[in-house]
């Protein structure tokens, strides 16, 4: 019997900026951030090893949504999503926060 989990595939929803909470909270040389450049709209990233960060993967929003990715994984859903096996994540950089969606791949 195998104890291995299956593929997990993460979708990047969506990059967002808090310019009101930039304004009101960072030093002047720090206001002109933007969207987060680590990833971008759109971005797929399929997850095997669940245990690794995967190559060029922001370790921040890793460490953010790897318990809903462990989740998925194991069976989980997020209550009141339509897609069973999904749920919607995000990273905790509350100035430009990422809002992903993990899904689980079981037949891919």
């Amino acid at each position: 019997m195998s104890c291995e989990m299956p593929k997990c595939r993460i979708t990047v929803l969506k990059r967002t900026i808090n310019q009101d909470l930039i304004d009101e909270h960072l030093d002047d040389e720090y206001k002109d951030v933007g969207l987060c450049e680590c990833f971008r709209d759109g971005q797929e990233i399929v997850i095997e090893d669940h245990s690794v960060v995967p190559e060029g993967f922001c370790s921040s929003a890793w460490a953010d949504i790897r318990k809903d990715i462990l989740t998925v994984a194991m069976g989980g859903s997020m209550p009141g999503i339509k897609q069973s096996g999904t749920v919607i994540a995000g990273c905790t950089d509350w100035f430009r926060p990422v809002i992903f969606k993990v899904e689980r791949m079981e037949n891919e």
